[in-house]
């Protein structure tokens, strides 16, 4: 089965997981409607006993929570679902264009490089049959063509032993680029299932006074955990990307006749090694995209400055009075 195959069977899985949701709603009504009913008496006896006005608005919070209990898969998963989930289509599809287009460019490298290796008389019995068996015929039977023939046998040995382990260790790297990227799919799918069944609970528990941060750390947690696959087809394209470039540039360096490769894949073996290492920073960029509180950090700091300006203009505009009014009394 490929990568990609398992990546479909997790999302397949989410699907079939999420209809669970309803079942926790069933608990989730009872802890809901006795919050709202604490709550309600709350701040209604808090008016009466101010003497003030009951206030209505603040009151239809429980009710509305109860809604988004009552139809949790439709309201709440299905709406942030259908915004969030074209991110998910828009990013996966950049990445499979990169891809696609990495795949050309190697293959073109791979053809450019044999047919350069071709050209050097040095080389050429190395990667082909016809030169080989070639410059066998050309040596001759003495002492000293049998050596060179050992040699050349020894040598074509070396070449072919030296690219079968480039190519393995090019596979490994390969296959743990790829395992990184489903552990943090299987990691996002495990988070998401258990925040879409516990849902109904951690909204039923905003209901009670107090606990109204569980709503806003539910919705970013889920809302940041959604978005760590679109940031690691982000991350993959632009590693992607990356190499096409650097397969143009060796394109380019192939195309001229007198140029003669080494076959070394040093930089891209490095850039696989970036690449599974950068995957597991994915949750750490997700959660500067989204994350709670943030607003109200910003609000405070936009508070605290307004306040430090407006002690300096009042000691200023304090200052003028008091320069003006002695100016007066002279």
């Amino acid at each position: 089965m490929e990568f990609n195959n398992l990546h479909e069977v997790l999302r397949l899985l989410y699907d079939e997981m999420l209809p669970l949701s309803a079942t926790m709603a069933t608990i989730a009504k009872g802890v809901a409607g006795l919050g709202a009913l604490f709550y309600v008496a709350l701040k209604v006896w808090q008016a009466l006993s101010r003497a003030e006005p009951i206030d209505v608005f603040p009151l239809l919070r429980p009710f509305a929570l109860g809604l988004c209990i009552m139809f949790f898969p439709t309201i709440v998963l299905g709406t942030i679902n259908a915004v969030l989930s074209p991110v998910v289509k828009g990013t996966h599809t950049m990445l499979e264009n990169q891809v696609l287009d990495l795949n050309k460019l190697q293959q073109q490298k791979d053809k450019l490089e044999r047919e350069a290796m071709l050209r050097n008389p040095e080389q050429a019995y190395l990667v082909s049959d016809e030169e080989f068996d070639k410059k066998l015929d050309e040596l001759g039977w003495s002492p000293g063509d049998l050596a060179a023939m050992a040699g050349m046998y020894m040598e074509r040995q070396s070449f072919q032993l030296e690219q079968k382990l480039k190519n393995f260790v090019r596979d490994l790297l390969e296959i743990m680029f790829q395992a990184a990227a489903l552990v943090i799919d299987t990691i996002r799918t495990f988070f998401l299932i258990v925040l879409s069944i516990l849902g109904p609970i951690a909204f039923a528990i905003s209901v009670w006074d107090g606990f109204q941060s569980t709503l806003t750390q539910w919705l970013s947690r889920y809302i940041s955990v959604y978005l760590w696959l679109p940031v690691a087809d982000i991350f993959s394209s632009m590693l992607a990307k990356l190499q096409s470039m650097l397969l143009e540039k060796d394109i380019e360096q192939l195309a001229d006749p007198n140029f003669i490769p080494d076959g070394s894949q040093t930089v891209y073996i490095i850039f696989m090694i970036i690449g599974i290492i950068g995957y597991f920073t994915v949750p750490t960029v997700t959660g500067w995209i989204i994350q709670a509180g943030g607003a109200g950090n910003f609000t405070r700091n936009i508070s605290q400055m307004a306040q430090r300006s407006g002690n300096v203009a009042g000691a200023g505009a304090g200052a003028v009075a008091g320069n003006i009014g002695g100016q007066l009394l002279k």
